[in-house]
């Protein structure tokens, strides 16, 4: 177990003091992995040069730094976006054409939409939330209910933006394409999206309180439909982020929503905003480079398919491991940069698709993460609304589905073609 005492150390130190506090973000991540970081140092022998050097293999390896330069081009891209007032068009552009009677299922495929488009749950909560609560409040739809909505639609786009946090580390730790990770989650998860279109226009029948919504400007949605369609269609995910900016930057200035210097501001509040992913990604990477030197991701492996003799069980595991880890950080990306490299050598051991096991990462993720009342998406929507967080669990009906999916599509083999 000592060599499993580093992962031990933090989440004893994270879990323990966060539900003392009462409080999932009284303890900031950061600090929690660089203490457990200097500990993994001390498991190590040799001297400190040689310890430093493990730790140096796994922070800065090739994945890491291509990982951590998406972080980099997405926050930038993201910033410049929002700045220039793309995510208000978004917004506009998905609620401007909604049926009277659709308001529900509507709203849902504006959250959908809205975070496939800014690869973020909770900016897209931040900007749906209050025209949601809004509408409940005209119409009489139970608030809870509503705000539900449009958490559970965010994870949509979570759990498919080619911009998403748990889309990159997922894709950039299992080895595998974003485009191809692409085609897999969505033959998992479409049919979940579009059984909830079903029961929410069976919901939401009887009611005809259109939403109020400003003027669309279509140029300011294209960064974003630029994006999606270079990701679909193959183009690097450096040069498609690029691209992104360079859109972010021209159409802004183009309409005088900031000049040059407005740009780069922009673009390095997006750059710093990923700070702190950007150092626990470095930490974590480190950490469990020293507990796969001390033999702990072999422990690990050994112990969780001890009596599994097939791909079958292989992928409960990796299911089931993000899961736990996600229960305990409250933060889907980091027990997705914690488990990737053990679900990659989980794959590896059972021969598992490298884009399946990418989807299982992320798909866990966002089931687990949907259903925290103490993660950060729930806490968001409930302070915009003012509503018991507990409240509104029992209508995230769309990360409910999606972990159901998931358990049919692991022990059915679904997709037949990556199973």
């Amino acid at each position: 177990m000592k060599a499993l005492s580093p992962l031990i150390v933090f989440l004893i130190l994270y879990l323990a003091t966060s539900i003392i506090a009462q409080d999932f973000y009284k303890v900031p991540i950061a600090v929690a992995f660089l203490i457990s970081a200097i500990y993994a140092l001390l498991t190590v022998k040799g001297t400190m040069n040689e310890r430093i050097g493990i730790f140096a293999k796994g922070a800065g390896n090739s994945t890491m730094v291509l990982m951590l330069a998406i972080f980099i081009l997405a926050g930038a891209f993201a910033a410049s976006a929002k700045t220039m007032g793309a995510v208000d068009a978004t917004v506009n552009l998905a609620l401007k054409y909604l049926p009277e009677q659709a308001i529900l299922p509507g709203i849902f495929l504006a959250s959908c939409f809205i975070s496939l488009s800014i690869g973020t749950s909770c900016g897209t909560i931040a900007a749906l939330t209050p025209l949601a609560v809004g509408i409940a409040m005209r119409s009489g739809i139970s608030v809870p209910l509503m705000v539900g909505l449009v958490v559970g639609g965010t994870y949509f786009g979570d759990n498919l933006s080619f911009i998403s946090d748990t889309t990159i580390v997922a894709t950039q730790t299992q080895g595998c394409s974003m485009r191809d990770k692409f085609r897999v989650n969505i033959r998992i998860v479409a049919p979940v999206a579009l059984l909830m279109l079903v029961i929410y226009i069976i919901i939401g029948k009887s009611i005809s309180t259109p939403a109020e919504v400003g003027d669309v400007n279509f140029w300011l949605v294209l960064p974003y439909i630029a994006v999606v369609i270079l990701a679909i269609c193959g183009v690097n995910v450096l040069l498609t982020l690029g691209i992104g900016i360079l859109l972010t930057g021209i159409i802004g200035m183009l309409i005088g929503t900031y000049n040059v210097f407005g740009w780069f501001a922009a673009m390095n509040e997006g750059m710093m905003g990923m700070s702190e992913l950007i150092i626990v990604t470095i930490l974590a990477g480190g950490m469990l480079e020293i507990i796969r030197h001390n033999g702990g991701i072999d422990l690990i492996i050994k112990t969780l398919t001890r009596n599994l003799q097939s791909k079958r069980g292989g992928e409960m595991s990796i299911a089931a491991l993000t899961c736990l880890v996600n229960i305990c950080t409250a933060n889907n990306t980091v027990a997705i940069i914690t488990i990737g490299p053990i679900a990659k050598d989980i794959a590896k051991r059972f021969k598992i698709d490298p884009r399946k096991s990418a989807s299982i990462l992320d798909t866990a993720s966002c089931f687990t993460q949907g259903l925290l009342p103490y993660g950060a998406q729930v806490l968001i929507a409930a302070g915009l609304s003012e509503v018991n967080p507990i409240a509104i669990i029992p209508y995230l009906y769309y990360p409910m589905f999606i972990g159901v999916a998931l358990l049919l599509a692991i022990l059915f083999r679904y997709p037949r073609k990556y199973s």
